[in-house]
């Protein structure tokens, strides 16, 4: 054995270690942040629209579903495969990966909604009035699950029903002579080009569009105010879009930043399947899914650093139960 392939066998090894730790606490922490965001967003006390809130509720369930059907239940038995061998003998496999790969679906594609209509919020003020609204929102997101679902519906087809508790490159096992035809090449290059190559250029074109736009009215707006008072007051128009734009970037960069990886390993490694050796070493694939899973579990903190509205009440949450623990002692 090379002394190259000796190292990248110790790296996957304390990569496996680290995930033993990092999964389970990753799980921890992504569940009731969840839960917490969807309780906060949903009581409608942060200051966002109601289209706004919609979007982001939807986020935060979507995942929590990743959090509780990809990490819980597939990465987790994944890294302590002895402790779920008995799933090997749970014919469910190609069940749950519909599942999954919704909710992965919904998860970044919600995301490029949310970024259209911040888009269209501030660069579209006549498109504005008639799609920035709450019954708008509850259709798109509607319209995304939907089509979602039926997407995705194929992957009961091509893989069957036993578990794998692999990730090199599937956790169930692939039916005889569809992992190199055609059709499945076909078919996993759509889904990682839908999943998340377009909803990375879109939300990077959407963004750079309202960068641009943003930046032509802050000139046009300090020019007109300049002229007609001979100072510079504060703007409350562009003060609010400037933290619209702030809460939007960073939740656009954190997406791009904790997905990249994933989708050049997952394109990469279809390429080696049809026989070009560009295959990432596995320890980059396992890298790449916790990246991934990592994004599921960030909006929480997001919302809390940007938006003061929310951070209030993310304190009271948090204070609460141990408010009303105190006043039954006394």
């Amino acid at each position: 054995m090379s002394l190259g392939f000796l190292i990248k066998l110790r790296i996957l090894w304390a990569i496996f270690d680290v995930q033993k730790i990092y999964y389970p606490l990753l799980a921890a922490v992504g569940v009731p942040v969840n839960v917490v965001t969807i309780v906060i967003l949903s009581r409608g006390k942060c200051g966002l629209s109601k289209c706004v809130t919609h979007y982001l509720v939807a986020m935060a369930a979507a995942d929590l579903l990743v959090v509780i059907i990809d990490l819980i239940l597939r990465q987790i038995p994944i890294v302590y495969r002895d402790q779920f061998i008995f799933l090997l003998h749970v014919r469910m496999c190609n069940i749950h990966a519909i599942l999954l790969y919704v909710a992965t679906d919904c998860s970044v594609w919600f995301t490029v909604t949310f970024t259209f209509d911040r888009f269209v919020a501030i660069c579209c003020q006549k498109l504005k009035l008639k799609y920035c609204t709450e019954q708008t929102a509850t259709v798109v997101l509607g319209t995304v699950t939907v089509l979602s679902c039926l997407r995705n519906i194929f992957w009961y087809f091509l893989y069957t029903s036993k578990y794998w508790l692999s990730n090199s490159p599937w956790f169930c096992h692939v039916k005889i002579g569809v992992s190199r035809s055609l059709v499945w090449t076909i078919v996993e290059l759509m889904h990682y080009i839908l999943t998340p190559f377009i909803p990375f250029i879109l939300i990077l074109l959407f963004n750079a569009l309202t960068v641009r736009h943003i930046l032509v009215s802050s000139r046009a707006r300090s020019r007109l105010r300049g002229r007609s008072s001979g100072e510079s007051p504060s703007d409350p128009e562009m003060e609010n879009r400037r933290k619209s734009m702030i809460v939007l970037f960073v939740i656009s960069g954190n997406f791009i930043l904790l997905w990249v990886v994933f989708m050049i390993c997952s394109i990469l490694r279809r390429l080696d399947y049809l026989g070009y050796s560009v295959s990432p070493p596995t320890f980059v694939s396992e890298i790449s899914f916790m990246l991934q899973l990592l994004s599921c579990c960030t909006n929480t903190f997001i919302y809390a650093v940007t938006q003061r509205k929310f951070r209030e009440d993310l304190r009271n949450v948090v204070t609460c139960p141990f408010t009303m623990m105190l006043k039954l002692i006394r």
